[in-house]
This record gives C-alpha cells, sequence and structure tokens, in this order.
C-alpha cells in the first residue's frame, strides 16, 4: 500500500495555516520591526513639525570614506540639522553615552547591540562632508519606536516616539538663514545616493562585515 497519498492528502488541511506562519516570521524579522518604526516616525513628524519650518529627508543613503550609511530622517531647519536614528525595540533598554554596546533586556534575555549615538555620529560626519558644514549645526536624536523602556540615564536627545519631536521643538535658537536652508536642501537633494537596490545591496554588505 502506498501510504505518500494519503500522507500527502492529510496535510492538505494544514496547507491554508502555512502563509500564517510565513507572514508571523515576517512581522517579527528585523527588517520589518525596521521599516516599521521609520514609519511611525514619519507619522509623527508630519503630524507635529511644520513642512514650512522642518524640511524632511527619509531613508537617506549617502557615501562617506567607509561606504555607504544609511540614514532614518534628517530635518534642515533654521535651528539646525536634526539627525535621527530610530530603533523600534521591545524590553528594558541600558547603556552609558561612551558605552560601545547597549542591553536590550527582555524577561531576562540580554541582546547587545550597537550604541545608537555612535552609529548617529557616523552619520552626521558624513553629513558634515557631504554639506560642507561644521558639527555646531547638527543635533544628534535617537527614538526609541517600539514598546519599551529606558532604564538608565539617558541625556534628552535620547527619546521615545511619543516625546521626539517635543525635544526637536525644545531647540528654538535659529542659527541658520533662509538661503543657506535653500542651499543645504539643495546639496543633500544633489549628493544623497539613489535609493536602489544596488546601494541598498552595497550597504548591507557593509553593515554585515562591520557587524
Amino acid at each position: 500500500m502506498d501510504i505518500l497519498p494519503i500522507f500527502l492528502n492529510s496535510l492538505k488541511p494544514l496547507l491554508w495555516f502555512l502563509p500564517i506562519l510565513f507572514l508571523i516570521a515576517f512581522l517579527k524579522s528585523p527588517f520589518f520591526k525596521g521599516w516599521f518604526g521609520e514609519k511611525l516616525v514619519n507619522i509623527k513628524s508630519n503630524n507635529t513639525l511644520s513642512t514650512d519650518i522642518y524640511h524632511d529627508f527619509h531613508d537617506v543613503l549617502i557615501q562617506d570614506e567607509f561606504g555607504i550609511t544609511q540614514i532614518d530622517h534628517i530635518y534642515i531647519s533654521k535651528f539646525g540639522i536634526f539627525v535621527v536614528e530610530t530603533k523600534n525595540y521591545q524590553g528594558w533598554i541600558f547603556g552609558k553615552v561612551h558605552d560601545k554596546k547597549w542591553v536590550q533586556n527582555i524577561y531576562g534575555k540580554k541582546q547587545f547591540f550597537q550604541n545608537p549615538l555612535h552609529q548617529n555620529y557616523r552619520h552626521i560626519k558624513a553629513l558634515e562632508k557631504t554639506l560642507n558644514l561644521a558639527n555646531d549645526y547638527f543635533h544628534s536624536v535617537i527614538v526609541f519606536a517600539g514598546n519599551c523602556e529606558l532604564k538608565s540615564s539617558f541625556p534628552d536627545n535620547i527619546c521615545y516616539l511619543s516625546n521626539f519631536t517635543d525635544y526637536i521643538l525644545s531647540i528654538k535658537e535659529p542659527i541658520l538663514c533662509q538661503d543657506e536652508i535653500e542651499r543645504l536642501i539643495h546639496l543633500l537633494n544633489m549628493k544623497r545616493l539613489k535609493n536602489n537596490k544596488i546601494n541598498k545591496k552595497e550597504h548591507i554588505k557593509h553593515l554585515r562585515q562591520t557587524h
């Protein structure tokens, strides 16, 4: 007796469940979590920051001396350039400004990740060179968009999704004139790399080599 057809027939009722498993795996993937966190930041900023004052750029690829780096969000304004790195994490977050790695703790399970301030430092250095602008004009902002709790004593520029625009709006000293703002917008549009498969692949390759 050939049991293979019987076995295959017995599996048919379970086939409908496979797409659900693939969907769950995708929703838990780092790619989706990162993409979703960035979209949440987009929505929050669009609803809170005036586009007449804060000129936004998202998912920006820049070439620097180390390769291609990806910047989640940039806001060019008369108050300076806000460079935002998004993290969509769960659990408790521990770390110090100068630590190389920070810690994510979920029910006692610890996972280390790169200090996002260091990550954003590279982004700002790349933008300094690209825009020919001094460091004093940049503001580094880290946004934790997931359901996490910051347990360490972090500085004010380490924010939750709910309050990161409050931090940006708290900086009220104008340091750029309108002509300079327009020049920087034009320059960034001209110098940013195309967000295509080739450049994305090169960026991912560089990340795997360095982490």
